[in-house]
């Protein structure tokens, strides 16, 4: 089954469909009021996020486990976690919002 890249309005989702009719139904079904601005089919299988492009090259902590926990802690409220992440880790505001939102995107 293919893998796509479902870009709406304010999201993008990667989801695996078996046309791009069904991978456009998926984001009308998570974000009923949102169009779909861009549809990319991906190729290959898999789906990979490189910490590296993101800034996130801190070895000394795992900033996916620190943002999950600040996002679990936030109840999911995107600012919030990244203010959060900001005081646990002292890093920036732009590297905090990276990290903080592609580990939205993994569904913490």
């Amino acid at each position: 089954m293919p893998l796509f890249e479902v870009e709406t309005e304010a999201h993008i989702i990667i989801t695996w469909a078996d046309s791009e009719e069904a991978a456009s139904g998926v984001a009308q079904d998570s974000y009923p009021t949102e169009s779909v601005v861009r549809m990319t089919k991906r190729p290959r299988d898999t789906w990979v996020i490189s910490k590296g492009v993101l800034g996130i090259t801190d070895t000394k902590t795992d900033p996916c486990s620190v943002a999950r926990d600040c996002l679990s802690k936030a109840s999911g409220d995107k600012v919030h976690a990244i203010r959060l992440y900001m005081h646990e880790t002292g890093t920036d505001l732009e590297k905090a919002r990276k990290v903080i939102e592609s580990n939205m995107v993994m569904g913490w």
